[in-house]
This record gives structure tokens, C-alpha cells and sequence, in this order.
């Protein structure tokens, strides 16, 4: 056989085996990108065994060194991607953290949104409400909590800390552990009650919030409050935000599981959704790390308190919107 036919019976083979060594990161790096419609995963083992037939075929023919050396780099990027050693845990969790849970939340983007709607507009619109007509406060909380709120925020008191009213840092750091993984199991886990369950939590939530912060900043407390809540609010509304979208994920393949069997969509969405957990436990982790340890810091400025908070925004949503970008992804599609 002439290499002219050689070439043309096994190129679109070959092409396929390197966009799949790219998807992976072992192609040449001259053309490294990302690949669409590469080969299964299950099918490179046999792929690569006739890889190295022809390869020795090509090398008893006396084909041409420039095609040698293409499958010779094929080989030789196959042996790695199939011998080597797979990368420690904590690489794995990293590069997930880094760029897959972003590109994660990007492809749940519908679910995402809606969840961020019934978050932030109760929010939103219960705080504007109760700079409007503050007595709306006692139809959202009890006496007491008001009280409370308005005692440990009060500008006045000169013994006035941040967001609580006793307990060490590394005691409220574990407080507030178990507090926003509390909230996002639970947000999340509303969701097997097709969905119900974590569109009430979220409305309660925003709700709750909005009247906290709406009344302190009608009663003049807003200061006290605004410093407390800028360096956390990042991470955990946003955990908030990214929870209750895989709680209404696992709601919508609930209700409506297409052409699928309900017991494989909600496996399906479970799936999904135990990864989001992942990334929102972490984000969540950090939230009452700088919650306990900064949050409450007295001693810092308002305006060093304003300028991390919004750098950490810009993190946080810029992690969210190009984490991951350029890479392969892993089909579970909105």
C-alpha cells in the first residue's frame, strides 16, 4: 500500500486519538485546544493498540520521517495518558475547585438564575419596604429578635461587637460552620420536594435577610451591620445563590424528567448537584473562616471593610464567570 492511501484510510483515526490526547492536555502543545466530538473514553485502549500496529507498519513500509514522527508523538502521548499515574486527591479537589465547579455552575446557568431571582428580590424588595414603612418589621420578627438585632449592632454601645454578643473567634468560626452548611444542605435538599422546598427556602431566606438589614439601616444601626456582612456576604450569598440552584435542578428533573425514566433523571441530577455541594461546602468553609476572624474585627476601617468586600466580589464573580474557561465539558448539560 502506497502511504497516499495509507494516510487516507487511518488519518480521521488519528485525528480523532490526538483531539481527544488535547481534551486531556497531552497533545502537542503547537496545537493544543479544546476538542468537541472526541473519542469515548472506553474506546482509546483499542485505539491506542492500533495505533502502535500502524506505527510499525509504517516503519517496515519505510514511510516518509514526517509521518513517523506524527505517530510516534501519538504513541508516546498515549502511553502517558494511559499508563501514568493518576494526580493525588487534593490535585483533583484543587482543579475541580479552580475550574471544573465553575464551569459546572455556568452550564446549570437557567437554574442558577432563577435561584438568584427568588433570592434577591424578596431580599431586595422587603428591605425597600421597611425604609418605606419601618413598622413592617414586627409582621417578619418577633420582639426579641428585634431587640437583639438592634442590641448587637448598636452604634451607641461602647461595647459594641461586630455581629455577636459573646464567644471566641475559633467558637464562632465552628458556630457559623455549622450554620451555613445547615442552610445550604438545606436549600439544596428542598429540592426533592419537587423543588418546593428550596423556592421556600430561598424566599425565606431572602426575606429574612432583607428585614435584618432593612430595619437596622432604618434605625440607624446600618453601619455597625454593613461593616460585619461586607467581607463574608461574597461567598455566602453567592453558596446561597449556587445551593438553591441545584436544589431546583434536582426539583426540575424531578417534575419534568423528558424522554428519561424519573428514577435516572433524579439520579442524574443528584449527580450534578452533589458536585455543586462540593464546591459550595468549600465556598461556604471560607464564608465562616473570614466571618469569624475578620468580619467581627472591630479595629479595621469601614473603608479597608467596603474595599475587600468588593474585591472579593470581583473574585468570586470573575471565578464563577471564566473559571474553567477553554476546557472540555463533561456533559451535564443544563
Amino acid at each position: 500500500m502506497r502511504q497516499e492511501q495509507f494516510i487516507a484510510r487511518h488519518r480521521a483515526e488519528w485525528d480523532a486519538f490526538e483531539q481527544w490526547l488535547q481534551r486531556r492536555g497531552d497533545g502537542p502543545s503547537r496545537t493544543r485546544t479544546a476538542a468537541t466530538g472526541a473519542v469515548p473514553d472506553d474506546e482509546i485502549p483499542a485505539r491506542y493498540r492500533r495505533l502502535c500496529q500502524q506505527l510499525a507498519l509504517a516503519r517496515r513500509r519505510g514511510y516518509s520521517p514526517p509521518l513517523l514522527e506524527r505517530l510516534q508523538q501519538l504513541m508516546h502521548g498515549g502511553h502517558a495518558a494511559l499508563y501514568r499515574a493518576p494526580p493525588p486527591r487534593w490535585r483533583r479537589m484543587l482543579d475541580f475547585l479552580v475550574a471544573g465547579f465553575p464551569l459546572l455552575v455556568r452550564r446549570q446557568g437557567r437554574v442558577m438564575w432563577a435561584s438568584a431571582a427568588l433570592f434577591a428580590l424578596p431580599l431586595a424588595g422587603v428591605f425597600l419596604a421597611l425604609q418605606w414603612r419601618p413598622e413592617l418589621i414586627h409582621h417578619m420578627l418577633d420582639p426579641a429578635q428585634v431587640a437583639q438585632f438592634e442590641r448587637m449592632y448598636d452604634p451607641a454601645d461602647p461595647r459594641q461587637t461586630l455581629g455577636r454578643e459573646s464567644g471566641g473567634d475559633w467558637q464562632m468560626f465552628g458556630h457559623y460552620v455549622m450554620n451555613n452548611i445547615s442552610i445550604g444542605l438545606r436549600t439544596f435538599a428542598g429540592g426533592l420536594l419537587a423543588g418546593v422546598g428550596t423556592i421556600a427556602v430561598l424566599i425565606a431566606n431572602g426575606v429574612s435577610i432583607g428585614a435584618v438589614a432593612g430595619h437596622l439601616q432604618a434605625v440607624g444601626h446600618g453601619d455597625p451591620f454593613w461593616r460585619f456582612v461586607a467581607g463574608h456576604a461574597p461567598l455566602e450569598l453567592t453558596a446561597i445563590v449556587i445551593a438553591g440552584g441545584a436544589g431546583l435542578r434536582l426539583g426540575l428533573d424531578l417534575v419534568a424528567p423528558g424522554n428519561r425514566r424519573r428514577r435516572d433523571a433524579l439520579v442524574d441530577a443528584g449527580r450534578i448537584g452533589a458536585r455543586l455541594c462540593l464546591g459550595v461546602a468549600a465556598m461556604l468553609l471560607l464564608a465562616a473562616f473570614v466571618e469569624a476572624f475578620w468580619s467581627s474585627t472591630q479595629s479595621i476601617p469601614a473603608w479597608i471593610k467596603f474595599t475587600v468586600s468588593g474585591v472579593l466580589w470581583a473574585l468570586v464573580l470573575g471565578w464563577l464567570w471564566r473559571g474553567g474557561h477553554g476546557a472540555v465539558e463533561d456533559g451535564d448539560a443544563a
